[in-house]
């Protein structure tokens, strides 16, 4: 069984403490299997205050981060010296000594100064709670931040932002482990969605706009059951009642992404579905995801993800006899302008 061990620092945020045990704690398999365990460790072993009024004492020291297959670090208010100077105190950083190399590592919050103060995230892309994102990016300069997104999959790294990001990232690491419909039912029985929209730059505080200024929400809805179609950026503008202009600016500070950046992830977001659910061969997965061709579809899902669409149905799904004739041959096609226009 994958064992995932969270490490609970001083100051630790009861929520995001509780996230891993309640997220990967409750996902079973087929057979109604647990997929995973986990266990809570600190430090020393000891107790440990939080950043509310009650302390929380675990039955595992450091030396459990040595069995981790997964280790998750939880934010914390009581960062000192990691979010001053960038610099590990040293019962911690011999702590995180422990983690065996291949370990996937996933911080939630402001825990991700801790990954970059140990050197784990330079030169990789992460995130981190918005409010935190221009001083992390100044105090390592050496991690390329995204403060717009809600979570940062780097293959073994795995940031998120602050609170329900945490549990945005835990589905997605179910996801990404065991399927959609794994994923699904772990979020339905904590009545939380299996995926959000849009980044966090829609929660970032913004003057409040005025009454009657128009939203993208509605154009939104109208495109998601329309995927199959071109929708070049004029016709959700027209939509919308804006110019292209308005809308374009618009939907970037509700989203955090252009309208064609989120399309795109829409449109992928609906193959993998399809994928993992359906029978259909990929060119009709193709079609119905407003990719056009088998092709597109394999170009964008190996840029998204990197793999392509008959692996990544490999990996979700028991597969069929014989190969799909749409990734017998592959063809080399020019980018759709309608996916990646804004």
């Amino acid at each position: 069984m994958h064992r995932i061990v969270v490490l609970a620092l001083e100051g630790v945020i009861p929520f995001e403490l509780g996230i891993p045990a309640r997220i990967f704690g409750i996902a079973r398999g087929p057979d109604r299997e647990p997929l995973y365990e986990v266990i809570t460790c600190t430090v020393d072993g000891g107790s440990v205050r939080t950043d509310a009024d009650f302390r929380i004492t675990v039955e595992h020291g450091a030396e459990a981060l040595a069995t981790a297959d997964t280790v998750v670090i939880p934010a914390t208010h009581a960062l000192g010296p990691i979010a001053e100077e960038g610099r590990l105190p040293e019962p911690l950083a011999r702590a995180l000594a422990l983690i065996r190399p291949g370990a996937r590592l996933i911080s939630i919050c402001t825990a991700a100064y801790v990954l970059a103060a140990a050197g784990l995230l330079d030169g990789r892309p992460a995130t981190t709670h918005w409010s935190h994102a221009e001083r992390f990016q100044k105090l390592f300069p050496q991690v390329d931040v995204d403060p717009n997104v809600l979570f940062v999959d780097d293959g073994d790294v795995l940031t998120s932002a602050g609170v329900a990001a945490g549990v945005d990232l835990c589905l997605h690491v179910v996801r990404r482990d065991h399927g959609s419909e794994v994923a699904n039912r772990t979020a339905r029985r904590c009545v939380v969605p299996p995926w959000r929209d849009g980044g966090q730059a829609q929660f970032i505080e913004r003057p409040v706009p005025e009454q009657s200024a128009a939203t993208t929400t509605a154009t939104r809805a109208w495109a998601l059951e329309r995927l199959h179609l071109p929708l070049p950026l004029t016709e959700l503008a027209a939509h919308a009642r804006m110019s292209r202009r308005t809308f374009t600016r618009r939907f970037r500070d509700e989203m955090g992404v252009s309208p064609g950046q989120w399309l795109t992830v829409q449109r992928l977001e609906l193959a993998r579905r399809l994928l993992e659910a359906s029978d259909l061969p990929v060119d009709a997965v193709a079609v119905r995801a407003g990719f056009g061709t088998a092709a597109s579809l394999r170009q964008h899902l190996q840029a998204a993800i990197g793999v392509s669409p008959m692996a990544y149905r490999r990996t979700f799904r028991p597969m069929k006899a014989g190969p799909d004739p749409a990734e017998v041959e592959p063809e080399r096609v020019e980018p759709r302008l309608d996916l990646v226009e804004a």
